[in-house]
This record gives C-alpha cells, structure tokens and sequence, in this order.
C-alpha cells in the first residue's frame, strides 16, 4: 500500500478543472442627514456602496466591491483587500453572507463567489473607483415585498436609479436566498447577492449585537435606536427601546457637545457583547 507521501508525488491537481474564486463585498452604512432645524432630529438612511465597472463584462454597469483570490490569502482576506483596493474605505466588521454558485453567474466562466456583508463607519468614508472600478457612490437602499409576493430592490444615488425584482428561492438556517426576475441593470447576480445581504442583515439586526458596529465607540441612545430603526424599516418607542438595550450598554460620564442641542449621555457597548 502506497504511503501518503507517495500518492501526493503523483498527484496532478492540473488533472482537475478548477473554478476561479472571488470575493464580493456588500458595505453597508447609516447615513443621517440634519433637520432642517436643531428641533428637528436628524433623518437616516441605510445605504450600500457600488462601483461602475470600467472593463468589460458589465462595462459602465454597477456593481459590488470584489476580486479574485490570490495565492497564500484567505477568503476574508481577499475581500478585506479588493474593498480597500477599489474604494479606500476599511470596514469595521466582515460578516459572511453566503457562496454563489450559479452555472452561468459570470460571462468570464467558472466563478464562484464568496459574498460577505461589512459595516463601513460614516466617518471614515473616503469612496472612489480603483482596480477595474470607473466610480464609487452610496446608493440608498430599499426592499420591500409588493403584493404579488416578489420582492423589489431599489438603489438610488441622486439621478441614478436602479430597480431589480427578485422572488424568494428559499430560505435554509436562517438565510434567505432569491431567484433575479429583472436585475435592474446590476452586473451579475449582484441583485441576488445584495438581497441575501440586506435579509441577514436585518436578521442579525432583531439580535441588537450586529448595530453597535454602525457606531463609534461611543454614542447615544437614540442614535443607538436609529441605527436599528433604519435597518429594520420599522419605528420603536423610545422607552420601549431603552429597557431592551439596557443589558447591553453602559454609562460613560459624558455627554454630546453642540451649540442649539440639548447634552445627551453617551453610552459605550459591554464589553462582554
């Protein structure tokens, strides 16, 4: 019997066809908007970030931040890289969404996905095109199921619009997957991928854990409270929030600075959470 080291001197793994791998990367962020007044609080919007792609295929088409593996990286490493590469913004956090397998997913040829979910701090935002990339914006986004049970996908960035219409595939440990109906214009299966995405997010969101990494160390209960709110599409009364949070943050001795604001406490997470 041929010992372990004999049967890997003979082993050809160029016998074998082998897929390319990627990485695609779904960053999402809070972005608030001032009122118009310091009465008035500051309105939110959960937005995802997008490239144009400069090279064919999808040339001029948007899409998710993403590239191939490399040699001697790992997965998470790859997508940590290709976002920083294409848009100089570093995300806080990289949660796994799923692998995407699809026969005919990319014109290229084999290439299977692997789409992870990051968080992106408002503050340190800095977007632009890089690698294959034409132009980096933050799209606002919305889904919604609509009364025939699909599900529309609507991002827009000032005069750009873009709509896809998905029908639920099926949903397995947790995570939704869906079947693209109309991709509005996004490149691959990016408008599956970002569906995928927004559902785990916001079913990581119910778990409160996941929207501490919108916020910086240190924040306010309301802002705390906006974040998941925006996340969700839903509304929660004040009190109401403040009983459910109260396990998982702590007082500091400091308060928000702002000429026309009324102070309020700043919390941190525990450190246990």
């Amino acid at each position: 019997m041929q010992s372990e080291i004999e049967y890997l001197s003979k082993y050809n793994i160029a016998d074998y066809e082998r897929p390319s791998v990627a990485a695609d990367i779904v960053a999402f962020m809070i972005r608030t908007e001032e009122g118009g007044s310091y009465r008035q609080d500051p309105k939110s919007r959960l937005s995802i970030l997008l490239i144009q792609r400069g090279e064919h295929p999808y040339k001029g088409s948007w899409a998710l931040p993403g590239g191939f593996l490399l040699p001697n990286e790992t997965i998470e490493e790859c997508a940590l890289r290709e976002i920083i590469e294409e848009t100089n913004v570093t995300p806080s956090a990289l949660m796994p969404v799923g692998v995407f397998s699809q026969v005919g997913r990319d014109p290229r040829g084999w290439i299977i996905s692997n789409a992870f979910a990051s968080v992106i701090s408002e503050e340190s935002v800095k977007e632009m095109g890089g690698d294959d990339a034409a132009d980096a914006k933050w799209f606002d986004i919305r889904f919604e199921q609509s009364s025939d049970g699909n599900y529309l996908l609507d991002l827009s960035c000032g005069d750009i619009e873009l709509k896809a219409v998905l029908s639920e595939k099926e949903s397995r440990f947790g995570r939704t997957s869906f079947h693209i109906l109309d991709s509005g214009s996004l490149a691959f299966d990016h408008a599956g991928i970002i569906a995928t995405a927004l559902t785990a997010l916001r079913n990581e969101a119910r778990n409160l854990e996941t929207i501490f990494d919108f916020l910086p160390e240190k924040f306010t209960l309301t802002a705390l409270q906006r974040v998941q709110e925006t996340i969700l599409n839903i509304s929660v009364l004040p009190a109401n929030f403040r009983r459910k949070v109260a396990d998982y943050v702590i007082e500091t001795e400091e308060y928000t600075t702002g000429a026309g604001h009324r102070p309020a406490k700043l919390y941190r997470k525990k450190s246990n959470y």
